[in-house]
């Protein structure tokens, strides 16, 4: 990316973002969040979207929107001996980019969301709360440590997906809710 910006248009880079954050305040949205950056090859292709991040963040901010990335488990390989996600997390100012944990792809990326919200408290203002398939049946995401160490992560909001089914998609999410509902680990405000 660093050796493309030269030959960016960037006017029209930011004509864009002008209009998605008008949208997104027209729509009467709270965040704009990305979900997915092409894989940097470089630390110096890695900072040059983190510097993009935080110029966006900041026209956010002006709008009175939050703006903030979501992971997935690619941003958990390294790129000349950084993670790319503790990359990300120490090169964004917090006041401009929060990151929307996916609980689930964190830990397919072989981390600890508890970890992470140990490292860099407050980052987190939305989770992703998802399973491999509806929650709390794989086994692999630990929710009960999740919840018990959330106040660390500054959620404060849970978005929770159920991308693949059992049965119904219906079920899948009743099924879900649940799950989290009769968990005795999950404060009442989130249920």
């Amino acid at each position: 990316m660093a050796d493309n910006t030269k030959d960016t248009n960037w006017d029209e880079v930011w004509k864009w973002w002008d209009t998605a954050i008008q949208a997104h305040k027209d729509a009467g949205m709270k965040y704009l969040v990305v979900a997915w950056i092409p894989t940097p090859k470089t630390l110096v292709d890695l900072k040059a979207y983190c510097d993009y991040f935080n110029q966006v963040g900041e026209k956010c901010n002006a709008a009175g929107i939050r703006f903030g990335y979501h992971n997935h488990n690619f941003e958990f390989t390294e790129i000349e001996g950084e993670v790319m996600y503790d990359y990300m997390l120490k090169n964004t100012d917090p006041a401009k980019v929060f990151f929307q944990m996916d609980v689930y792809w964190v830990v397919r990326g072989g981390q600890s969301p508890v970890e992470y919200f140990n490292a860099y408290p407050g980052r987190f203002e939305i989770l992703h709360i998802k399973d491999n398939k509806e929650l709390g049946q794989s086994g692999m995401v630990g929710f009960d440590a999740i919840f018990k160490n959330i106040d660390k992560s500054g959620a404060k909001y849970l978005v929770v997906e159920v991308e693949k089914y059992t049965g119904t998609p219906f079920e899948g999410i009743k099924e879900s809710y649940n799950y989290l509902a009769n968990a005795d680990y999950v404060k009442a405000s989130y249920k």
